[in-house]
């Protein structure tokens, strides 16, 4: 069968990269055509892209409208592609603004539409879920909570677990710490990890502050967790003068799984770095006017996905103003030099683990998305 899917982002194209892994294991005729990023070209090869990520990622309300040129046509090349190749499906992960509109486009056109990894109308647009229900054959969610809180709409949808843990678990069986280390001159001091994302604007905004805590604390290596989507240069220019710290690309799970502490930009690596039981600071800063509106329309005690599934503070989100070096400081000196608190927020993240439930969620939903298809034939 033929499988159009569209992901807009790193983490997107994380998920659906194990997805496709997974449908060409139980469809050995999978024929797949996509948007998205280096690991799904991986899984099937560089033709089969329509667009990369690197294009596709503009992040909040301002920014999207200064971009509204280059997002009409994206849609409109998407829509003309689609009808051109003819799928047997279309997979929509996450990438909410763009993907629900290409749900409404396949469905207006007799085209079956999977989305994988539900847009958060928990937290904002809850009128999104009238329209869900219309247009979507399935909705697969990745929080646990997302199943009873659609159920209250009365909207059914499908909990597998969290891909993460498939993620991770396939990343542990065949990790080599000491290969890691040696390869990359480290291991004679406890790794922080920094975590600045993954788009353009958000890197720039976040790199800087993480970056003051390198000449203040020696005793540590400091890595930037690299994104292929920026060159060296890109990254050196706001490293600056800075020797002691290094630049690793595409390896986020090596790091975490070799590092003592973590300052990372609130977004899935938040999840990902609790699941490796490393104890984090959360930080992100927008466009002040996209913060604004993001304020008076979200109605969600947190933003990190850690604190939003445990449904209480067990990292400390340092937002907006409150993202700045002073406390930026005063919060990694917790995580480092407090045991107390370093084991606090440990204990919490074992407890998100069993929240989350065990893995094979990948398996899952491609198994469900293969037998709908086929059902509906």
């Amino acid at each position: 069968m033929k499988y159009y899917i569209i992901a807009g982002e790193h983490s997107g194209d994380l998920h659906a990269s194990y997805l496709m892994k997974e449908i060409k294991q139980k469809d050995e005729n999978a024929e797949f055509r996509f948007w998205g990023g280096d690991r799904m070209i991986a899984e099937s090869n560089q033709s089969c892209l329509v667009k990369h990520i690197k294009d596709l990622a503009i992040m909040g309300f301002v920014e999207v409208l200064l971009n509204l040129k280059t997002v009409l046509g994206n849609l409109s090349l998407c829509k003309k592609d689609i009808l051109s190749w003819k799928p047997d499906a279309l997979i929509l992960v996450d990438y909410p603004g763009f993907n629900l509109r290409m749900a409404k486009f396949a469905h207006k056109n007799g085209i079956k539409n999977y989305y994988y990894i539900s847009p958060q109308v928990w937290a904002w647009k809850k009128g999104r879920i009238k329209t869900m229900k219309k247009i979507l054959e399935k909705l697969y969610v990745i929080l646990p909570f997302e199943k009873e809180f659609y159920a209250k709409h009365s909207m059914e949808v499908e909990y597998k677990g969290n891909p993460l843990l498939d993620e991770i678990h396939d990343y542990s069986t065949h990790a080599d710490k000491t290969k890691f280390l040696e390869g990359h001159g480290l291991g004679q001091k406890p790794i922080v990890t920094l975590l600045p994302g993954s788009r353009t604007q958000e890197i720039k905004k976040m790199l800087p502050i993480q970056l003051s805590l390198v000449d203040k604390y020696t005793e540590f290596d400091f890595v930037i967790a690299g994104v292929s989507t920026h060159n060296e240069e890109f990254y050196k220019s706001l490293i600056g003068e800075r020797t002691n710290v290094k630049l690793i690309y595409n390896q986020t799970y090596s790091l975490l799984n070799n590092s003592y502490a973590a300052v990372v930009t609130s977004g899935t690596a938040t999840l990902e770095t609790a699941l490796f039981e490393v104890p984090e600071v959360v930080c992100y800063k927008a466009n002040a006017l996209s913060f604004i509106a993001a304020k008076y329309l979200v109605k969600i005690e947190y933003i990190s996905l850690v604190n939003i599934i445990l449904k209480e503070k067990a990292v400390v989100e340092l937002l907006q103003d409150q993202w700045n070096e002073n406390q930026l400081e005063k919060e990694f000196k917790k995580i480092c030099f407090d045991e107390n608190h370093r084991e606090q927020m440990q204990y919490m993240f074992r407890k998100l683990k069993n929240i989350l439930g065990d893995s094979g969620a990948s398996s899952a939903i491609a198994q469900s998305i293969i037998e709908d298809i086929t059902s509906k034939k």
